[in-house]
């Protein structure tokens, strides 16, 4: 093995352009100990990659053998044996920089496996370098659909995707803070684009309830018209689905604070598209299908007035009342100061007489006082 030492006496090497410490170069592999590898880097010497470096990268070294040509980095030009010292990680890294920051820019597709989860989402390692898909990158048939935010349900279920292969795109990418991040929901954005030309604002589609959280229910409803849908029921195929979301406060024109009082996992029903955002988000309604019941209500009621009505629900808010079908009215928990004293007077199922004391019908609300 030739050191740099040797090399620099030949007036011809003199001459050349030595590379610099910090910079990537190639060579062959010419020996593999149990503790160091030694790379033919000519025509500059011998390079040696050993102690912290060789354990940091024995995972990579256990796959080499001698005449493999790899990417190393200068870490040290001349050691005290004459060697040129080399990092095996470093230069893996770097180039896997470079490569991702060519993938963002074209905005190619990748596929990833997880290694890992967190509440906040998945990890994952591509070229070498370790990547965050947020919560919020997931695609809808990924995305938890989880009652009332529990973070450990979320994490179980995030820990199903591990290991699992998924299609994404890079979206950020900054080797100076570490930063790489994967959006699943970018990768599917052109797919699911083309799918969306079937439908517009204001079309009403055949939904299945495929899941419920604290602030909606996601639903299921097919990606083609209804015309090409019985094409496809006569060849007995399915159709691709797409997802939506139906908000909580478009399950019902009343004010409710479960979905699960409206829909259950597997009911087929009809809903409105009422928005189709611009990153592929479809929003739906069951109330807009429904007649406004608080409509000419304000010929009726007005602040004031005394009403009837019957408690149908007590929490940590306060106590809901329906003064008429679908028309719900909020008795606030300050009216008595705690859910307990509130619960000692008003019972669940129960009508009582109410003072209206604030009354907006355009937007809904209604606040309501008992008259004890």
């Amino acid at each position: 093995m030739i050191s740099t030492k040797s090399l620099q006496k030949n007036t011809a090497f003199s001459k050349m352009t030595l590379p610099k410490k910090g910079s990537i170069i190639e060579g062959r592999v010419i020996e593999k100990g149990p503790a160091c590898v030694f790379i033919d880097l000519s025509p500059f010497g011998t390079g040696i990659i050993y102690g912290k470096e060789y354990y940091l990268a024995k995972n990579i070294i256990n796959s080499l053998k001698p005449g493999d040509i790899v990417k190393t980095k200068i870490v040290e030009f001349d050691n005290e044996e004459g060697f040129i010292e080399l990092s095996l990680t470093e230069a893996q890294q770097e180039i896997g920089w470079e490569k991702l920051k060519e993938l963002k820019e074209k905005f190619e597709t990748v596929t990833i496996k997880p290694i890992g989860a967190n509440k906040g989402g998945l990890l994952a390692e591509l070229y070498g370098v370790r990547g965050f898909l947020p919560l919020s990158q997931l695609s809808i048939e990924h995305y938890p659909r989880v009652e009332e935010g529990n973070t450990a349900q979320i994490l179980q279920h995030l820990q199903k995707l591990v290991g699992k292969e998924l299609k994404v795109k890079i979206i950020d990418v900054d080797p100076k803070e570490n930063k790489l991040i994967f959006s699943e929901r970018a990768a599917e954005s052109k797919a699911l684009r083309e799918m969306l030309k079937n439908y517009k604002v204001g079309d009403v589609v055949e939904a299945e309830v495929v899941g419920l959280a604290d602030f909606g229910a996601f639903v299921k409803f097919p990606a083609i018209s209804e015309e090409e849908k019985r094409k496809l029921k006569e060849k007995k195929e399915g159709p691709i689905q797409l997802e939506g979301l139906i908000h909580i406060s478009e399950l019902s024109w009343q004010l409710i604070q479960d979905p699960s009082e409206v829909v259950k996992v597997g009911d087929v029903i009809k809903a409105k598209i009422v928005d189709i955002s611009k990153d592929e988000r479809v929003s739906l309604s069951l109330k807009a299908l429904e007649p406004d019941p608080w409509k000419g209500l304000e010929k009726k009621i007005k602040v004031g007035d005394t009403v009837s009505g019957k408690v149908v629900r007590i929490n940590q808010i306060g106590a809901f009342v329906e003064i008429a079908p679908k028309v719900r009215g909020l008795v606030h928990i300050s009216e008595f100061g705690s859910e307990t004293k509130m619960r000692g007077v008003l019972k669940e199922g129960q009508k009582y007489k109410f003072k209206v004391v604030n009354f907006n019908p355009k937007e809904h609300r209604l606040t309501l006082k008992p008259i004890l």
